[in-house]
């Protein structure tokens, strides 16, 4: 089994993400940051950053192998905190070019979790062509929704074959 961190960013620590990512949890084991309890700073071309960034970013890359990265749709598209940490990549394709190059091989998988089974189709293209980008294998992803505070049985089954794919 790979090792594996699921990247959390929602406004809410609570909210229907986290019921997603929780339940991912469970079936694959992979560690979870929660981006909403960093503090990560836009990029700067200067580099002036002192945030928690480079902290996370060179501990993801050291030890983790898969990367999940867990976002509500927020107005047709990731959250306004995954957009911030995927830019903040940027960091290491400038600066410290060593650490950038170590997400190469890695792998890249997406989740999204909404109200509904409502995703437009091209919400996984900042992800998917990122990861190529980066040299990253994209594994793939899911779009999840929660009702009444909890997991319909389909939701459950599509994280169920997800967890297997990504964690195998």
């Amino acid at each position: 089994m790979k090792k594996g961190i699921i990247i959390q960013g929602s406004s809410r620590s609570d909210g229907d993400t986290n019921t997603v990512v929780s339940y991912l949890k469970d079936i694959t084991g992979f560690d979870v940051v929660d981006l909403n309890q960093r503090e990560i700073n836009y990029f700067d071309y200067e580099f002036k950053n002192e945030d928690d960034f480079e902290i996370l970013f060179k501990n993801m890359v050291q030890n983790y192998q898969t990367i999940v990265l867990a976002t509500p749709v927020y107005w047709y598209t990731m959250s306004g905190i995954m957009k911030v940490f995927l830019d903040r990549i940027s960091d290491y394709l400038y600066k410290e070019k060593d650490f950038g190059r170590m997400l190469r091989g890695k792998e890249m998988a997406m989740m999204s979790c909404s109200n509904d089974d409502d995703r437009v189709g091209e919400f996984n293209l900042p992800f998917s062509r990122s990861a190529t980008y980066l040299g990253m294998d994209y594994l793939g992803d899911i779009h999840t929704w929660v009702s009444n505070k909890e997991l319909p049985l389909e939701v459950k089954e599509k994280i169920n074959a997800f967890g297997l794919k990504i964690k195998n």
